[in-house]
């Protein structure tokens, strides 16, 4: 089956502050800020959402297609991605934007102050869906290009294109009705659990309300592992076994697209879930979100630990 990662690619910039932010900000000065932070260096590591789940997919044997935008400055991004055998054929290059990028610094308390220029993000991937075979095809819909977003869902809808609906980040930016409209008629609504009551408070709706438009509400718990919640009821998914917790950024990508894997292989949500749970659980060990692997050996291991509850609703 064809998987196509819609969503984002980006450079995550990461730094780290020596120091507290609060020792250098003047609570009676926050009216006119002006402060500089001198950090130890810089890691870049390659991010987006789009990324982040194909890099998950490949780890778990699939070859997924990547529509995304990406900026002038692609080369080592698409280097990276054909040097893990990920296809680059779809990706959008936007040669007068930048890539999209996070400037992420960090002080010892673990404060974060992030810039964000989405750059090429804000340009469509122009995915052709007229060369997608319904039959042989499912799309998740992860944050990116806000205009994707809300129109990719219509386009699987009017073509019967299975599709999961992951609004991630961009929720706060989708209006009620395009959130409503995306969710109408999707295989899965993917979302953690602050994102959940975000979705509850914008479209009206509590989760059985949900669950009338949407084959299937995943709610991802962090630490508690995740929620698959269908009209027959609810499923508590425990997280994989760890040897440590390095960074848990990227590990809602990593659950993606270990589930993904599981979907098209014909495997109960349940178990498809309980992929999604170990492929984090190998994320979260590493620093960065597309820096972990693992073998067919060592996956098998972390999985026996994985069991699954069943809840009523």
């Amino acid at each position: 089956m064809n998987i196509i990662v819609s969503g984002s690619l980006a450079y995550d910039r990461i730094m780290d502050f020596p120091g507290y932010f609060a020792e250098h900000i003047l609570p009676e000065k926050i009216h006119v800020l002006n402060v500089c932070f001198q950090v130890n260096g810089m890691k870049e590591k390659f991010g987006g959402t789009a990324g982040n789940i194909a890099y998950s997919l490949m780890l778990m044997g699939e070859s997924p297609v990547i529509s995304a935008s990406i900026g002038h400055d692609h080369h080592r991004y698409l280097e990276w991605l054909e040097k893990t055998g990920l296809s680059t054929g779809a990706i959008r290059i936007v040669e007068e934007e930048f890539t999209a990028c996070a400037y992420i610094t960090t002080d010892k308390a673990d404060n974060q102050i992030t810039g964000f220029n989405p750059g090429a993000m804000k340009h469509s991937s122009n995915l052709d869906f007229d060369r997608l075979d319904p039959a042989d095809t499912i799309l998740i819909i992860s944050p990116g290009n806000l205009h994707d977003m809300v129109t990719y869902p219509v386009k699987c809808r009017e073509r019967g294109i299975g599709y999961i609906f992951d609004p991630g980040q961009s929720l706060p930016m989708l209006a009620p009705d395009d959130l409503l409209r995306a969710i109408e008629g999707c295989r899965i609504l993917i979302t953690n659990d602050y994102e959940l009551d975000l979705i509850i408070s914008k479209t009206g709706l509590d989760k059985k309300g949900l669950l009338q438009r949407a084959g299937a509400v995943i709610t991802t718990l962090g630490e508690l592992g995740s929620l698959v919640s269908t009209r027959e009821g609810d499923v508590r998914i425990p997280i994989g076994r760890t040897r440590q917790v390095l960074d848990p950024t990227g590990a809602g990508d990593s659950f993606r697209g270990g589930l993904l894997s599981g979907l098209v292989k014909g495997l109960a949500l349940e178990e498809c879930a309980r992929l999604g749970s170990v492929c984090a659980s190998f994320s979260v060990e590493c620093y960065g979100t597309q820096a972990y692997g693992f073998t067919p050996e060592e996956f098998a291991k972390v999985a026996e630990s994985s069991k699954v509850v069943t809840e009523a609703n």
